[in-house]
């Protein structure tokens, strides 16, 4: 391996061989994204579809970020959410990883257990166990 200055910059480059050895660092792993389980989505999906058989709600999104996985849903298809249910596992040791959001939003609830969380929507839940 040699060293090489250009005389246009003040950067060192270094020129490698092919026969040298080059240390390559660790491939940054792939950063995992927070989602539902099936379990949660169907309890989430359960209270969901109540409310739409009642006409209240019209559409839903999922969305899955590296730091929170969220369920927004929607009265109609080209507004706003009026609820998001979050669910953020950075606050699982706090005042729990799930919590529901308002339209302008404020948190209506939150706690460790979806269900419990829920009932801020929809009072009949049924824990799925």
């Amino acid at each position: 391996m040699t060293e090489h200055f250009s005389p246009k910059s003040p950067v060192k480059l270094k020129l490698v061989h092919s026969s040298d050895t080059v240390q390559s660092s660790k491939p940054k792993p792939i950063p995992e994204t927070v989602a539902f389980d099936r379990k949660e989505l169907s309890t989430i999906l359960n209270v969901y579809g109540r409310q739409v058989a009642k006409g209240e709600w019209k559409d839903y999104a999922i969305d899955m970020m590296k730091d929170r996985a969220v369920f927004s849903i929607f009265k109609r298809a080209s507004e706003m959410p009026v609820f998001r249910i979050e669910k953020d596992p950075k606050l699982r040791k706090k005042q729990g990883m799930y919590r529901v959001v308002g339209h302008a939003g404020q948190v209506l609830k939150r706690g460790h257990e979806l269900h419990q969380v829920l009932r801020v929507l929809d009072g009949d839940i049924v824990a799925l166990r």
